[in-house]
């Protein structure tokens, strides 16, 4: 039986809800992804260009600082990633998280929630980032879906 991880960032609490439910429903250890710097809300706004989300969003080689790591993530073999869509794919954050660890022969399986758009062309997009995991294509987790919608979320996504 594989080991699970839940590492997620959340912008508003919207995602860090949905990675709680889903770290219970897996029976997966659960991990925030903080950021070393704190977002405010003018760091999200972004309809002004000057924001810094948009700035690091309009940066493909920003990676915001992490306060925090994983200790011990040589024994996870499922690692569930979740974040805010920004700009149609992960926050740069996502990817200062990926690219601070191995995960070569890990699966990967993003999840995303949204106030309008798709996942995009995030799982390309972080499979390019550590090509020797196997990143699942994943999918939007909105609303308040049950333990039981979840957990067959979950399994499905793994295949």
């Amino acid at each position: 039986m594989s080991k699970a991880l839940v590492a997620y960032f959340s912008a508003s609490g919207t995602t860090a809800r949905v990675a709680k439910e889903l770290a219970a429903a897996t029976g997966a250890d659960l991990f925030q992804i903080e950021p070393a710097k704190p977002y405010t809300s003018a760091d999200l706004n972004w309809n002004n260009r000057s924001s810094r989300s948009s700035k690091e969003m309009g940066d493909e080689s920003a990676r915001p600082a992490i306060a925090n790591a994983v200790q011990n993530m040589a024994s996870y073999d499922v690692v569930y990633v979740g974040f805010p869509v920004w700009w149609y794919v992960e926050p740069r954050i996502i990817d200062t998280f990926l690219e601070s660890y191995d995960f070569a022969g890990k699966t990967i399986v993003p999840f995303a929630t949204s106030g309008g758009s798709g996942i995009g062309k995030a799982s390309q997009h972080m499979q390019g980032i550590v090509p020797t995991a196997s990143v699942k294509a994943g999918g939007l987790l909105n609303g308040s879906p049950s333990k039981d919608k979840l957990a067959g979320w979950a399994q499905e996504a793994l295949r």
